[in-house]
Order: structure tokens, then C-alpha cells, then sequence
């Protein structure tokens, strides 16, 4: 371990924080890690399918450069060449990593760590842990992160929220956090500062995610000079089931054990995926599965009776489970009904090879960082991408000159409270819980599977008028001090997303207009947001020249 001074303020402990967080204490780094909750109620646990990796396997034709081309062909190719050779090279290093600090990977016959199909790929190459991998990673970090905190590097910061980032001059400081038990902000300084936050589950209601993430953060840092990128970018899941709470996700791993995909036609089964794409029609790309289903108009099913009892209990427990216990249904013997749900957000914070934003010491990483996914995630490469971004941006701190500036943030501090104080004050016939609910209903209008001018419009407006009354507000003292204080920050990302949709005229990946049906060349690139006193101005940039 080689002695550092640095100190990093590390906002987020899903498996992404995790990793850098660990990253940077095995470098002698002294790293505050904050989060509302516990590392096992982040999102990172729900992750069920798998890691993407080539491991030598005797008579697998796989190679790592056919992983790179499938992820670049799944991402519609505006994903940079550079990321994703780094992020697919590393993959066999990040899985062995993660089997010697205990992650438990289910094994065939001859101790081998099994791999599945998932959508996108020309070989299967998806290494799980039943249908609970994220679990099973998520369990090994925090272990290893306890015993770095044993030691005194990582500092835990429980019921701590961003509240904004103490940016100066193009440099990051720290951040103010919100301190749930004192009901104050508080300035943290840092030598660097990472952001691990995950996507925007809570704009958009009923998703497969937590909406312990939101956005908010991305949003914040947005009006602070931070650039987004590829907004637009939404991928739906395909199979999901719906509960009075939330999407349950039903994992590409039923496809990949074989399950089929239909619907009814007069009594009789059309298995609409195998019709139009042959054998691996089930595991095509999920975009293209989302879209499909949505083309059909029907209810669509999942089948994987045909695997037989034991095969189902064995390899896909949690699935029979949950729809088991969500919808008293016996997949052994019946089919699923599903519908595709928001799952993830290939769009995040722009961010440069190293995972620095344009602002100095300020880094992303995870899935609210937008770098190597490009128009459409490939099912396994999000877990990979959540680890090797970490690395990544701990072997940059490490590398960086660090030296944190004296800065005095007292008044900051005072007018965030200020602002609190004000906040609760406020009267008026809005409450938060129902602008977020109207937030919600007007994405959910505007950036479905099929998007179309008029919808992005009308959602546009929406947005402009709920900010026009959101510092009115009547302050919600049965809910967490930050759904009050977030919500600017909500509705500026929300208009940033439908901004970014109404300025890619094309259909791309899990980009579909109505009225620009066609792939277009010149919109080959990703699309870069700015946002400067209230103004928002859209750019195309490929990806590689990001940050360079």
C-alpha cells in the first residue's frame, strides 16, 4: 500500500462507490463514502443476470475483441472504440477480482464458473450467481470495504444526501451534504470527488430500479457546469412484471436458460421473435425486443414451463419466487405475462476516459456515468461497467496532483440552509409528492418506447410550468427533507432528457421516433448537453473526442 494524503469524498456505495472506494483505501487514500442507506439497499443488489467477461474456455471461439465489436454493435456504434476496448480487456481481471474476494459464482459440472446467453451477443459469455449476482458482489465489497474501514480508510457517512457541489473556478472542492439526522448542510472538502448515484429511476414512476435514485444529483451538478450526455438513451427491459409498487424485473437470464417469447392469435401461439429472427430471436438486443413487443399491441408471454421443475428451481429460483409471491403465478406451469419497464439509462453525466468531468476532481462512474454503452446496453455489461469504472477513476485520483485549495464555504453553507429554512415556509396549494407525481406522468407521455415532436413538446411545457411554481411549493414535513429540496434539480434534468429526445432526429437503439424513423449517419454521435443560466444547448461529439 503506498502512502497518500489524498482525501476522497465518494457519494453513492452501490457497487460502483464500492469499488473506488476500495480502489483508492488500498492506495492509501482516506475516503468518505455517503449514502442515504446501507450498501445492501443500494440498487447494485437487484442486479440479477450476470457479468460480462472472456474467460479460456476449451473449445469456446469467444475472443475479448468479439466482446468489444458486440458492445459496439449493441450500442449502435456511438460508443468510443477507446472506453469499450478498456472496459472488455479488463473484464477477465475484474471477475477474478471478484472471485478472490468471495463472490460466489455458480459452477457446472467440472467447477467451472458457468456462463449464459444474454441479448447482443455472438457467444455466451454471461458469468452469474444464480438470478442474484448483483447480491452476491455487493455482499463480497462490503466486506472488503469493512475491512478498510477497520484500518481507517474508508469512512462510512450514513442518512447523507448531495445537496450541491463546492465547484470554484472549474475545480471541485467537495460538496455540500444534507445531514438527514441533524436537518442541516454541511461542506465537505476533498481532494476528489466521485459521484456514484446511479441512474434516474424515480422521474419516471414504476421502473424495474430503486428510486433512491433519482437523478437529482446529475441534475444539480448539470447547473453547475457539469455536461450531460445521451439523455435520450433510455433502454426498457423487456420482460417485467407489474405490482402496485414497481416493475418487477423478470431477468434476461429466462431467456438465456431458453425461454421463449409469444403471444395469442386465435387460440394459437405466434412465437413473433423466433418468426422474424430465427433461433436467437429471443435474445436479440434489448431494445429490439422492447420494440417488437410494443409493435404487437398484445399482451406478450414469457415460457419456461418446457425446462421442466427442476431445471427452473435450480437455475432460476428468484424468478419463480417472485412471481410466485407477486403474482401467485407457477412458472413451471404457466407462462409470465410481461411488458417491457424502464431499466436503465445509457445517458448519464459526460465524462472522459479517466471518468472526469469538464470540471477538474470531479469524477462519475457507474450507471450515472454515460461512456460505454452508447444508444443500447448489452444484459451483462453493466455490472463490468459499475466495477471498471471505479477502478478506472481511483487509478486517475491516484495519478492526479490532488492539492485541494484552502477555500473559506461558510456562506455557502449559510445560504443552503437559508434556502432550507425557506423552503418550509412556503405556502401554497402544490405539494411536492403531487409535482413529482406530474413530473412523472409528463416523462412517462413524452419518452416511452415510441417518442414523436408533439409529445416532447407538450412534455417540455409541462416541465417550464411546474418550475415556474416549484419554489411555491408547500414543504412536506412527513417525507425526507431531500424530496423537498431536490425537486429544482429534478425538473432540470427532466427538461434536459426531453430536450436531448427532441434534438436527435433519427431512430437509434432505444431511441425510436415516430416521425424520423431512419438511422441517420450524421447522427453518429452522442449528443453533448450544456446548461448556462437557464439556457440548454445540444451538440453532437464522437464519443472518443470527449474529454480528450
Amino acid at each position: 500500500m503506498t502512502p497518500s494524503s489524498k482525501s476522497i469524498l465518494i457519494i453513492g456505495s452501490g457497487i460502483s462507490g464500492l469499488t473506488c472506494a476500495i480502489e483508492c483505501a488500498s492506495r492509501g487514500m482516506n475516503v468518505m463514502l455517503a449514502s442515504p442507506f446501507p450498501s445492501e439497499r443500494s440498487q447494485s443488489v437487484l442486479a440479477a443476470g450476470g457479468i460480462n467477461c472472456v474467460l479460456p474456455k476449451e473449445g469456446s471461439p469467444d475472443t475479448i475483441k468479439q466482446h468489444i465489436e458486440d458492445t459496439l454493435k449493441g450500442g449502435c456504434n456511438i460508443a468510443g472504440r477507446r472506453a469499450v476496448e478498456g472496459l472488455c480487456n479488463e473484464a477477465p481481471d475484474v471477475v477474478k477480482w471478484l472471485e478472490s474476494l468471495g463472490t460466489v459464482f455458480t459452477r457446472d459440472e467440472d467447477g467451472n464458473i458457468r456462463s449464459r446467453a444474454f441479448g447482443g451477443q455472438t457467444y455466451p459469455r454471461t458469468y452469474f450467481a444464480g438470478t442474484s449476482t448483483g447480491k452476491q458482489i455487493v455482499t463480497a465489497l462490503v466486506m472488503e470495504a469493512r475491512r478498510y474501514e477497520g484500518m481507517g480508510l474508508i469512512r462510512r457517512l450514513f442518512w447523507t444526501d448531495f445537496y450541491a457541489g463546492l465547484i470554484k473556478d472549474g475545480r471541485c472542492h467537495g460538496a455540500l451534504m444534507y445531514n438527514e439526522a441533524t436537518r442541516s448542510v454541511e461542506s465537505i472538502t476533498a481532494d476528489a470527488v466521485v459521484v456514484a448515484t446511479g441512474g434516474q429511476n424515480a422521474l419516471f414512476g414504476k421502473t424495474t430500479g430503486s428510486t433512491q435514485c433519482d437523478g437529482y444529483t446529475a441534475g444539480k451538478l448539470f447547473t453547475q457546469g457539469v455536461d450531460l450526455k445521451n439523455l435520450e438513451f433510455i433502454q426498457y427491459h423487456p420482460t417485467a412484471i407489474e405490482t402496485d409498487q414497481k416493475m418487477m424485473l423478470i431477468s434476461e437470464a429466462a431467456r438465456g436458460e431458453g425461454g421463449r417469447l409469444y403471444y395469442e392469435d386465435e387460440g394459437k401461439r405466434v412465437y413473433f421473435m423466433e418468426d422474424k429472427y430465427g433461433e436467437r430471436g429471443n435474445l436479440m438486443p434489448r431494445d429490439v425486443v422492447s420494440r417488437e413487443i410494443y409493435m404487437t399491441g398484445r399482451q406478450v408471454y414469457l415460457d419456461v414451463t418446457f425446462l421442466g421443475d427442476k431445471k427452473i428451481k435450480e437455475r432460476l429460483p428468484e424468478i419463480y419466487e417472485l412471481c410466485m409471491k407477486y403474482r401467485n403465478l407457477d412458472i413451471t406451469r404457466t407462462s409470465i405475462p410481461i411488458k417491457p419497464s424502464v431499466h436503465f439509462f445509457m445517458g448519464g453525466i459526460a465524462v472522459g476516459l479517466n471518468h472526469e468531468t469538464r470540471i477538474r476532481n470531479l469524477y462519475a462512474i457507474g450507471e450515472c456515468a454515460s461512456i460505454y454503452h452508447g444508444a443500447n446496453r448489452l444484459g451483462g455489461n453493466s455490472l463490468l461497467a459499475a466495477i471498471y469504472s471505479g477502478r478506472v477513476a481511483a487509478r486517475s485520483i491516484a495519478a492526479s496532483d490532488g492539492g485541494m485549495k484552502e477555500e473559506d464555504w461558510s456562506s455557502d453553507v449559510r445560504k443552503a440552509q437559508s434556502d432550507l429554512e425557506s423552503r418550509r415556509a412556503s405556502k401554497s396549494r402544490f405539494s411536492v409528492t403531487y409535482v413529482r407525481r406530474m413530473i412523472t406522468e409528463a416523462i412517462d407521455g413524452s419518452l416511452g418506447i415510441v417518442r414523436e415532436k408533439e409529445t416532447l413538446t407538450k412534455g417540455i411545457n409541462d416541465i417550464d410550468y411546474y418550475m415556474s411554481v416549484a419554489d411555491k411549493i408547500n414543504y412536506d414535513s412527513s417525507e425526507f427533507e431531500y424530496l423537498n429540496y431536490s425537486l429544482n434539480g429534478l425538473l432540470t434534468l427532466a427538461k434536459a432528457v426531453m430536450i436531448s429526445a427532441d434534438s436527435r432526429c433519427e431512430s437509434r437503439g432505444a431511441h425510436l421516433r415516430s416521425d424520423y424513423t431512419e438511422t441517420e449517419e450524421d447522427y453518429c454521435r452522442s449528443t453533448i448537453i450544456s446548461y448556462d443560466g437557464g439556457k440548454y444547448t445540444t451538440s453532437l461529439v464522437a464519443e472518443d473526442e470527449y474529454g480528450s
